[in-house]
């Protein structure tokens, strides 16, 4: 075998699932995901350096691609411009990604897997909110946008993984069910 054959990576993100379903995250260790990849121990930290990155590698390109749609975007306002920019990203993002429904429940049997995640999503909000402001949005506006559509972005992904029908219409749907909400607040009282 090449020493960095380009499937590698691919059979240990597979040989990890696989064995996380199986036994568990936590009784799952490096050495066995290698061994069912056909890899030694010490390869496997050529791709990646710990346990959990084998189930979030890649993700730290996720905020800089939203970044860079949010400044490539041909809408005006900032809500109009974040939600753009998820929508296409999360468009690309899903055509790149498999095995998300046995991914998120690895995850969300781990505190230390949901910790990940949850940085994962504010590195995506951070990502938006500068790129909003050096659109010309205020701070606040920047941070609100921003926050909105990155819950926006993480419900689209779970209702593409529970129902399987595209992203953009789960996007759409989630944006126009967070619209309808919206509506159910009423405006601040005024003395």
């Amino acid at each position: 075998m090449a020493r960095w054959d380009p499937g590698t990576e691919d059979r240990l993100r597979h040989a990890a699932l696989d064995l996380f379903a199986e036994h568990g995250y936590d009784d799952v260790t490096v050495t066995q995901i290698a061994e069912r990849a056909g890899i030694t121990r010490r390869s496997y930290f050529r791709y990646f350096p710990d346990k959990r990155e084998v189930l979030f590698a890649g993700s730290e390109h996720l905020p800089p691609a939203i970044a860079e749609a949010v400044l490539a975007s041909a809408e005006q306002s900032p809500p109009a411009i974040a939600l753009d920019a998820a929508r296409r990203v999360g468009a690309l993002l899903v055509e790149r990604v498999d095995r998300t429904a046995e991914r998120r429940a690895v995850i969300a049997s781990s505190p230390e897997l949901q910790e990940r995640e949850r940085t994962k999503a504010a590195a995506i909000t951070t990502a938006l909110s500068d790129a909003l402001a050096k659109r010309g949005a205020s701070m606040d506006e920047a941070r609100l946008v921003a926050r909105l559509v990155a819950i926006c972005f993480q419900e689209a992904l779970e209702r593409w993984i529970d129902t399987g029908e595209g992203f953009e219409s789960s996007f759409d749907a989630v944006v126009g069910s967070v619209r309808s909400t919206a509506e159910l607040f009423p405006s601040p009282l005024r003395p």
